[in-house]
């Protein structure tokens, strides 16, 4: 076999392994990032809609039950291009270590290997983040987690996919719009009469 022979059936392998959305994923779960929320209303209790905590610039639901899925919240802009999706958080009904394998299997050979490990280091809770750029300086994040035991965190399987360009651009349009007022000023306490505020009696 020759030597051009052998390089172009590498580059057919090659070509044949390589992830075929690895690029820019933007569908999960039945919802899409970057459209309009008004086309997953059947999908979404819009009775569940809140402002996010501390990110007045969203907008979050309850999707309604999904089949393969416990849970999910869908987030969308409020202000540089309303009501666009911009997250999708989902909970998988399996909780269990060998789904995660399982899933983190066939991510890996959709998407490619993950960017990073953002879990701690004892795996007490396990995740891997995924990052994505196209050609339009878009930048998608994907946190696939297990989690066996931390109740801050959403116990057994999740993911989350995010569209943080253009959640980076709502929070500058939100903050623009109603710029943050500096507190008001306070008198000085001196630190011995602080104690008896952090001190439990």
């Amino acid at each position: 076999m020759g030597k051009r022979t052998i390089i172009l059936c590498f580059a057919i392998l090659l070509f044949l392994h390589t992830p075929a959305q690895a690029t820019f994923p933007l569908h999960l779960g039945g919802f899409t990032l970057g459209e309009d929320i008004k086309h997953y209303q059947h999908l979404i209790n819009m009775e569940t809609c809140r402002d996010v905590p501390f990110n007045q610039y969203l907008k979050e639901g309850e999707i309604i039950s999904q089949h393969g899925f416990k849970s999910g919240l869908i987030a969308y802009g409020l202000c540089d291009k309303p009501n666009k999706i911009l997250r999708i958080k989902l909970k998988f009904n399996d909780p269990t270590k060998k789904f995660f394998n399982t899933l983190l299997k066939k991510y890996k050979t959709q998407l490619g290997p993950p960017s990073e490990y953002k879990g701690d280091p004892f795996q007490t809770v396990i995740a891997w983040k995924w990052s994505f750029t196209n050609d339009q300086n878009e930048r998608i994040s994907l946190i696939l987690q297990h989690n066996i035991m931390v109740e801050d965190e959403k116990i057994g399987n999740a993911v989350k996919l995010t569209l943080t360009s253009q959640l980076d651009r709502e929070r500058t349009c939100f903050m623009t719009r109603f710029p943050e007022k500096p507190s008001p000023s306070q008198p000085k306490t001196p630190q011995r009469e602080l104690w008896k505020f952090f001190i439990p009696y």
